[in-house]
């Protein structure tokens, strides 16, 4: 409340935006939390524009209109897509519409921290200054598993592992801003998953009818590694008909395809570190992000490291808004020199 109250006499208002492949969230210093789903649509014809009432669409709603609409999913593995009409549009009305969800007041100033993937940092800067410089006032661009660690006081001996939709992104913290050096990207992440499991439903059943946003889904629902106890069982149209469709196997092996990945660049990180300090890193893991959901992921990777001494993996109370919460907790506590003015 006090840091509200603050924010109203100076005129700022600090957010923080995780600007993912698969979903985006704000956090802003007047409390205010939400997210979207990172896509954008556009009526297609006049006859869209009547059935669907906006001349724009986000998230949930867009995908549920996309018949009527030219959809947009302007981020691909973290960054804005190149060479793709209506990317950059698309990425500027997401900005827009998450700074509006904060509910900013008339004349407060937007300083806001986004987050990205690692190793497009040098890349990602550019566009997302290009695409927030008409709504914000102040800017920095950090690396996603950063602004975590920043939001958990996770500051020293840990490491973060954000498992996002486009990519996987490692940071070692160990008592400074983190440097090239201490982070790194990989894409077997999400959308890796649902490449797979879309081949292996596909190869199961042949018959059946389905498409990639159902298969996504039913990862978001299902999924997990090693095993689960209970029968996983979706509904899928063959020859028109429905038909239970036994998916166990499938979601188990897609899920799993992104481990080896996982775990052998968490061994070459700690690698990386002062031998003095693997230990404390190594018993202080933290995973983020939507993957960190997949059950059964932190036991995992846990016992896969185990041959490299003991560990201690966790997960994140909250993946969709640790990001978010993390960025705005940095923009509170910026000094005034780190600020990007746009």
């Amino acid at each position: 409340m006090k840091q509200e109250d603050e924010q109203k006499k100076d005129g700022n208002l600090y957010v923080g935006i995780d600007l993912g492949t698969s979903r985006s969230s704000i956090s802003a210093g007047n409390s205010t939390r939400e997210w979207i789903e990172s896509y954008v649509g556009w009526p297609r014809d006049f006859i869209a524009q009547q059935v669907v009432g906006k001349p724009v669409l986000f998230g949930a709603e867009a995908l549920q209109n996309r018949l009527s609409l030219d959809l947009c999913r302007p981020l691909e593995r973290g960054i804005i897509k190149a060479g793709i009409e209506k990317s950059d549009e698309a990425v500027k009305e997401i900005i827009k519409h998450l700074v509006g969800l904060a509910k900013p007041g008339a004349d407060q100033k937007i300083n806001a921290v986004v987050g990205v993937p690692a190793d497009t940092l040098k890349v990602n800067k550019l566009a997302i200054r290009a695409a927030v410089s008409e709504y914000v006032h102040s800017l920095m661009v950090v690396s996603e598993p950063f602004a975590v660690a920043y939001g958990m006081n996770l500051l020293n001996n840990a490491l973060v592992i954000d498992i996002g939709a486009g990519t996987t992104d490692f940071c070692i913290m160990h008592g400074t801003i983190p440097s090239e050096d201490d982070q790194k990207t990989i894409l077997t992440a999400g959308d890796y998953i649902d490449e797979q499991l879309f081949s292996y439903l596909s190869e199961k059943y042949p018959n059946s009818r389905f498409n990639r946003n159902m298969v996504r889904q039913f990862k978001e629902r299902f999924s997990f590694v090693r095993d689960v106890p209970e029968d996983v069982q979706v509904e899928l149209p063959v020859d028109g008909k429905p038909v239970m469709h036994d998916i166990k196997n499938e979601i188990r092996r897609a899920c799993e395809s992104i481990m080896p990945a996982l775990v052998e660049t968490t061994i070459e990180m700690i690698a990386r570190i002062d031998p003095e300090f693997q230990v404390k890193i190594k018993n202080n893991i933290v995973l983020a992000g939507g993957g960190s959901l997949i059950r059964g992921i932190s036991d995992y990777l846990q016992d896969a490291l185990r041959e490299y001494g003991t560990c201690t993996v966790t997960c994140v109370s909250d993946p969709l808004f640790a990001g978010s919460d993390g960025a705005l907790k940095l923009a509170q506590d910026m000094p005034e020199k780190y600020w990007e003015q746009l």
